[in-house]
């Protein structure tokens, strides 16, 4: 198990990915043979299979530009989802930290699933920081990734989302790339929409993360869905059902 406290199937699921991509992966990136591989990791939890219809995890680390190799800090990691799924598509020559705030690490069993996630897989690090906005990093990273939280960034008394947006930059290679994935508000509902429904203003989220000074490089449409009107919480809707943004921005 790797854990750093830092103070203050696989042709059958490549064919089918392939014939996806064919219909207009996004920005046409075709998913790898590293990222089918890594779908299909047989260590996967079924629940995560189950997902994978509404997530769709290969067109997803596509156009983000996940590659072998990488190193990848990861923010919010849950229950692993795509922790597992990083850690196979990056491989044995990459690493992904998962970061963790002093906050959530104290919380019951806060670290057991992570500390589970690193036990499996040798190239995940478990990264304990005071807090997002002051998180430093063992080594910069080529990717920072963050799916369905970057709303909940924004809430709490002690949320800093223009400190965390500056830890990402600071943290992150020349040229690296800030993934942001989120359940998407109506235009125009601000930073009310963070808290009420648990979703994210993507023209407020692209305006703080230019702040931060990353450009946006490409949108992705994968994730959106028409059917939702984005006016109740993502709970009510499914957490998977929503309508949702893909942001790549680059360092």
């Amino acid at each position: 198990m790797s854990r750093i406290h830092i103070p203050a199937a696989i042709p059958a699921v490549l064919g089918a990915l392939l014939a996806c991509s064919a219909a207009g992966p996004a920005h046409g990136r075709t998913p790898s043979p590293a990222i089918a591989a890594a779908i299909a990791d047989p260590a996967r939890p079924d629940a995560d299979r189950v997902r994978d219809a509404n997530r769709k995890p290969a067109e997803v680390l596509a156009f983000a530009g996940i590659r072998p190799g990488m190193i990848v800090a990861e923010l919010g990691s849950g229950g692993g989802y795509y922790t597992r799924i990083l850690a196979r598509a990056v491989g044995s020559r990459g690493k992904v930290f998962a970061i963790v705030t002093a906050a959530q690490a104290a919380r019951p069993n806060g670290l057991k699933t992570l500390d589970a996630i690193a036990l499996a897989y040798p190239n995940v690090v478990v990264v304990t920081v005071s807090d997002y906005a002051h998180a430093t990093l063992p080594a910069k990273a080529d990717l920072f990734w963050t799916t369905e939280n970057y709303h909940d960034f924004h809430n709490g008394p002690t949320a800093d989302i223009a400190g965390l947006d500056r830890a990402v930059f600071g943290n992150l290679k020349a040229g690296g790339i800030f993934y942001v994935e989120d359940h998407s508000a109506a235009p125009g509902a601000g930073l009310a929409a963070t808290s009420t429904l648990h979703r994210m203003d993507e023209d407020v989220a692209k305006s703080e993360l230019r702040s931060a000074g990353f450009r946006l490089e490409a949108e992705g449409a994968s994730l959106h869905n028409v059917g939702d009107d984005r006016s109740a919480s993502n709970s009510e809707t499914g957490h998977f059902n929503t309508d949702r943004f893909m942001l790549r921005m680059r360092r």
